[in-house]
């Protein structure tokens, strides 16, 4: 079911804003024991740095993760009470993807993470709209998090991240699946005439996310037989019905636009009028960054956006293509304001065709094609190239095929995968007394749990938000260090010098004997590596808008058969069966498998260690060989054979040392020049956020290493 386990020492079910902000913050250490504990079902830890000495101070860390977006967390109730924390692994659902983009040498890290909620979960056609409690069916929260890789360090790097959130429509509404139909109808299942459903679910989001909540309905108007309209007529009074008891700077906007109308005109182009929105969007919610000290702030500070987290929540009817296409525009629009700000770009435009622009987009339909596959049983069908009407004539056929795919997997087999949920979630529990899962005809009351007993405590239709929540609005009531949220939280004793989450440790695991070719840092998407074109004189610039036929990938793929060539020769050295010639190797394309590309995209230009048989002796000889021409590849010479009588000669003529003994009280200290103290003086500054403008030297520099490393 593709589920992610969260990292040991970061939390992902919570967002970077809430990682780094309420977490952080310090509290008294006189107050540690007495404020703010953990229950005691969890054992006492002691403070490290009590017999060193070291200054230390109180600080906030969760005791456990956002419930809404674990998986496992019913599974663990039993085992809470008896177990250490520490053992205790929660796992979420959705995707979790990171690529390097280079600037100029300057390594940026772009990681996009979603989380699925595990409340009212399930499959397309057997999960819709919301249950009573609010949650509705398809609910991802995405987070885009843009890192300067160049300082990693949690306290002294620069992080931006924007959030972003897609759900079905919240009104008590399904599609009858009984007849084999591609698009079921759409029915309302309950009147609401008070939209309660639509505020508790609401409520929900102004406590996550604060105000003002921005919703793009993407759902279709105009209809020659009313389908998808139906929703979009209920939503929008529930909308303006609640609206009116809020106060006016926190009121809900709604944003209704037919996207797949204007897919069908000429006239239009989506994207364009997407971009348009999204601009205004990420403007009035503005993104989080952890600092504020950079140049964008005082250059231009009229252009500098809100640095409050809003949220925009999109829907569609399936919430997967044009979501997914829509969701893409606002975070490329995110994506330059975020980059604008930590100072990478002097002006928050991205263009398509860029290398930047490409690589986000690759990361993005990876993102939708996993949520796709988890919600409808097959991959995107429409894709941003299909929006943009650019994608080639074989991608049609594809689209068909998915098509095919998502129709077979929810007429036979979403059944059996709702009922893997619903056991999962432990939302049906077996027991002796009831009937087998495959025995009910309904999991509708597995779901909607408060329609099994009548409520006491009726929820106000005109004060529908929850006590508390009004006072602190724009900001989110969960990030507010009030004391009911402290409460949800332990404080533990830390070095304050100290870093809470080791980066370096946890990154390159040091610990570990790995090689530089295994290291994620390196096997990830690198725009340098896999997007740039692979021709001298290119301008290097990730924002450089490219060709078409300009692009990486083109020379990437031309390159594939020799590059495989070279690996089967190695892997295939020591056995008998001679290797595949080039014709058989470029006589595969692009499109034949996927397998194919992620086999090419692994392969390093370093050279890695292969393993060779030893069986007989031409084996061995085969391997000697490869070993001499490996060293004669890499240092120019073979090293395994013995130096000439001349050079010998040379050497035993040459003194060692200088001195009568080496010792360090007959050697002095070295003498570091002007220019080695310019280059630390730039690395320190870089730490704290001032980085100097490139000049002509240092790009003529990075294009040399461009080309000698990648092409």
């Amino acid at each position: 079911m593709n589920f992610e386990p969260p990292s040991y020492s970061y939390d992902l079910s919570h967002s970077l804003q809430y990682n780094l902000t309420l977490l952080h913050s310090p509290c008294d250490p006189g107050t540690v024991e007495e404020v703010h504990t953990r229950s005691s079902r969890q054992q006492d830890s002691f403070d490290i740095f009590e017999d060193e000495g070291l200054p230390t101070q109180g600080q906030t860390a969760p005791s456990e993760p956002y419930a809404k977006y674990v998986w496992n967390d019913m599974l663990l109730e039993r085992i809470k009470d008896t177990v250490h924390p520490d053992w205790l692994m929660y796992i979420i659902h959705g995707f979790c993807g990171q690529s390097k983009l280079l600037i100029y040498g300057r390594p940026v890290y772009v990681t996009l993470i979603a989380r699925r909620s595990s409340k009212f979960a399930g499959t397309r056609f057997l999960k819709r709209g919301a249950n009573c409690e609010g949650d509705v069916a398809n609910e991802v929260e995405t987070e885009q998090i843009i890192h300067d890789a160049s300082v990693m360090s949690f306290t002294a790097g620069s992080y931006s991240s924007y959030v972003q959130v897609r759900g079905s429509v919240p009104l008590y509404w399904s599609q009858d699946i009984s007849t084999m139909m591609p698009k079921p109808p759409i029915r309302l299942d309950q009147a609401d005439p008070y939209a309660h459903v639509a505020a508790l679910h609401f409520d929900q989001m102004l406590q996550r996310f604060g105000s003002p909540i921005i919703i793009l309905n993407l759902v279709k108007k105009k209809e020659k037989r009313k389908h998808e309209k139906i929703l979009s007529e209920e939503l929008f009074p529930a909308v303006i019905n609640l609206n009116q008891f809020l106060p006016p700077e926190h009121c809900i906007d709604y944003i209704a636009w037919d996207m797949a109308r204007y897919t069908k005109s000429k006239l239009y182009n989506v994207l364009d009028r997407l971009s348009m929105i999204a601009e205004n969007v990420v403007k009035r919610t503005g993104f989080f960054i952890n600092r504020s000290d950079f140049f964008c702030h005082t250059l231009r500070p009229d252009e500098s956006p809100l640095l409050l987290c809003r949220v925009l929540r999109t829907n569609c009817v399936d919430c997967l293509d044009r979501t997914n296409t829509a969701q893409f525009m606002v975070g490329k629009c995110a994506l330059a304001y975020q980059l604008y700000a930590l100072g990478m770009i002097d002006k928050p435009k991205l263009q398509f065709d860029t290398d930047c622009v490409r690589l986000f987009e690759e990361l993005y339909e990876d993102h939708g094609d996993t949520l796709s596959l988890q919600y409808g049983g097959s991959q995107l069908v429409h894709r941003v190239k299909t929006y943009r009407k650019i994608a080639p004539w074989t991608q049609h056929s594809k689209d068909i095929m998915q098509t095919l795919s998502r129709y077979y997997s929810n007429a036979f087999s979403d059944a059996d995968r709702q009922d893997a949920i619903n056991l999962f979630l432990q939302v049906y529990q077996p027991s002796e007394s009831k009937p087998h899962l495959w025995e009910l005809p309904t999991d509708f009351y597995l779901h909607q749990r408060n329609s099994m007993a009548l409520t006491h405590d009726r929820r106000s239709y005109t004060y529908w938000w929850s006590e508390g929540i009004l006072s602190y609005l724009p900001l989110p009531y969960d990030e507010v260090p009030c004391e009911e949220n402290m409460k949800k939280v332990a404080v533990r004793r830390v070095n304050r010098y100290d870093e809470s989450i080791d980066t370096y440790t946890e990154f390159f695991k040091p610990y570990e004997l790995t090689s530089f070719d295994d290291t994620f840092c390196i096997a990830m998407t690198n725009s340098a590596r896999e997007l740039m074109p692979k021709t001298v004189g290119v301008d290097p610039s990730p924002f450089t808008v490219r060709k078409p036929e300009e692009t990486g990938k083109s020379a990437v793929i031309g390159a594939k058969s020799s590059k495989e060539e070279t690996v089967v020769q190695r892997k295939t050295a020591a056995s008998a069966p001679p290797p595949p010639s080039e014709e058989q190797i470029s006589s595969s394309s692009e499109d034949d498998s996927e397998d194919d590309r992620d086999d090419d995209g692994s392969v390093s230009q370093r050279s890695t260690p292969i393993k060779l048989l030893t069986e007989s002796g031409e084996s061995v000889r085969t391997q000697e060989d490869f070993l001499q021409q490996s060293m004669r590849e890499t240092y120019g010479l073979n090293l395994a054979a013995l130096p000439a009588e001349e050079d010998m000669l040379i050497y035993e003529s040459v003194p060692v040392s200088c001195f009568t003994t080496d010792s360090i009280y007959e050697v002095s200290s070295p003498q570091v020049d002007r220019d080695n103290r310019e280059v630390f003086e730039d690395h320190v500054l870089t730490g704290l956020g001032q980085v100097r403008s490139l000049c002509r030297e240092d790009i003529l520099m990075y294009r040399e290493y461009i080309k000698n490393r990648y092409m």
